[in-house]
């Protein structure tokens, strides 16, 4: 199974997603001892050859139904809980036989979304992944189904292995899955589906995929939660491999695949968005008559079957990919086409300024996360995109669409209340200083399209009172200004 030192690239950090398809029998719910002894054996050897490796391991329902001897997975949500609650502890104890065969220490780690939106916490799962690194321990991780709802759960393993991906930025993520890669159809039902071997985008190839297969009747995932697994997991700077989990050890030549290409000097031609050939290591002018390389030292490597997806060349910062992806989003900001303009370009900084925001839909605290959002429909054209840019960047307010109405700063701040108490509502500003507002737009969830996320500086309140506003004029407004920006840490999701 090994390869000589020679040919073995530098160490990576590596995680291997393992669904409950590939653990436990779909009717008989024994567990398939074949294929976690194949498992267990190619982590071993992975580690021999220097790589980390942390497993993400469903099955924990699939091994409580076994139990208790019940023949289906059941419908309510305590039924799975308690499931769960049994199944795990032999699940575990199932992995820790195995890699005590081979002498390999593991450890338990189980997760919910909740577990993690706290920062500090967060911080805490990140640094606890890499101490049992460290110590050579093989990290196994569950979602804690057992006290999951549906607020806090990340949806599906598949999701949640591409947030450990991102929390220790990995190398590769592998999606070990009953097919060895992502298809145009369902292979077993037309024969006329072909594999996809690279995708650039996991947006582009939505178009060219049928993802309608929705998993075994154990697991709750399919292909379209590994497309936005793989979604978030190359965002972060994580390349992303679907492969068939009948055959592990492809993960070897896999990886060595890679960084043989990785090392290959980039081809003169743009790469597609996606294909169904993948970049190949063959050049025509290194192969003599035999098929041999001339002038290189490394023998050509055959494609092992899988689909990878390439990792983003500007990952998300760690604290952008924890608020775009494990943070449960507490309400929206709406966003003028000129903020989305500029917060889609990476100078931006991910920072929202108050002259940009329509509005706010639902209460949040400052801190929490918000989605951003756009009205249904609104754009900027072309011819006006960079005059709009401009206007954004200097702090100015940008004319919307309707009929705004001209008021002065003191008519927007001058109702009563504790909240304005003691705060003079003149000479904030010159007379004729007016801004561009309107006055009477309340959105709904149905009337904007969210484009990204961001922590909050300030509460719903206060975002909206200082709405389509001047940076300068925040602290005459709010009685103070911890930041000029009402939203930070923006991640893009959808461009203009």
């Amino acid at each position: 199974m090994g390869r000589s030192s020679s040919q073995r690239g530098p160490p990576c950090t590596v995680v291997i997603k393992l669904g409950t398809s590939s653990i436990v029998h779909e009717q008989t719910h024994q567990p398939l001892l074949s294929t976690l002894s194949s498992i267990v054996e190619t982590v071993i050897q992975l580690k021999t050859q220097g790589h980390k490796v942390v497993l993400v391991s469903s099955g924990a329902i699939g091994v409580g139904l076994k139990r208790m001897d019940i023949p289906s997975r059941p419908k309510s949500l305590s039924g799975k809980q308690a499931l769960a609650a049994i199944g795990q502890g032999r699940l575990i104890a199932l992995w820790d036989n195995l890699f005590g065969q081979l002498e390999q220490p593991i450890a338990q780690v189980l997760l919910t979304r909740g577990d993690i939106s706290d920062r500090t916490r967060y911080l805490n799962a990140v640094n606890t992944f890499k101490e049992l690194l460290s110590m050579g321990v093989v990290p196994i991780v569950n979602e804690n189904d057992t006290v999951s709802v549906s607020e806090i759960k990340f949806g599906d393993n598949d999701t949640l292995s591409a947030i450990t991906g991102a929390m220790i930025h990995a190398d590769y993520l592998f999606l070990l899955t009953d097919v060895d890669g992502l298809y145009t159809a369902n292979p077993r039902k037309d024969p006329n589906a072909k594999l996809i071997e690279v995708v650039n985008s996991v947006s582009a190839i939505r178009s060219e995929v049928s993802t309608t297969t929705l998993g075994s009747n154990l697991g709750t995932g399919g292909m379209e939660t590994k497309l936005i697994a793989a979604d978030i997991a190359t965002a972060a700077g994580v390349t992303t491999i679907i492969t068939s989990s009948k055959h592990p050890e492809n993960i070897f030549s896999i990886i060595e695949y890679h960084q043989r290409n990785s090392a290959k000097p980039a081809p003169s031609t743009p790469q597609p968005l996606s294909g169904h050939v993948s970049p190949t290591l063959k050049h025509d002018a290194d192969l003599n008559q035999d098929g041999e390389t001339s002038g290189h030292s490394t023998p050509i490597l055959p494609r092992p079957p899988h689909t990878v997806f390439t990792a983003s060349p500007t990952p998300l910062r760690d604290l952008k990919s924890w608020t775009s992806h494990t943070l449960f989003p507490s309400g929206s900001v709406i966003i003028d086409a000129g903020a989305h303009l500029v917060l889609s370009r990476r100078e931006s900084g991910g920072r929202l300024l108050a002259v940009g925001v329509r509005g706010v839909i639902g209460a949040f605290a400052s801190g929490q996360a918000v989605r951003v959002c756009i009205r249904k429909g609104e754009s900027i054209p072309s011819s006006s995109q960079e005059a709009a840019r401009e206007k954004y960047a200097k702090g100015l307010g940008l004319t919307r669409p309707g009929t705004p109405t001209a008021m002065n700063i003191s008519d927007l701040t001058s109702t009563s209340g504790e909240e304005n108490a003691g705060v003079k509502s003149t000479n904030w500003v010159p007379e004729n200083d007016v801004v561009l507002m309107d006055k009477s737009a309340e959105y709904t969830e149905a009337d904007v399209i969210e484009v990204g996320r961001g922590l909050a500086n300030y509460n719903s309140a206060q975002i909206t009172r200082i709405k389509g506003l001047n940076s300068s004029l925040l602290t005459q407004v709010l009685g103070y200004a911890d930041s000029e920006y009402v939203v930070e840490n923006i991640t893009i999701r959808v461009p203009p």
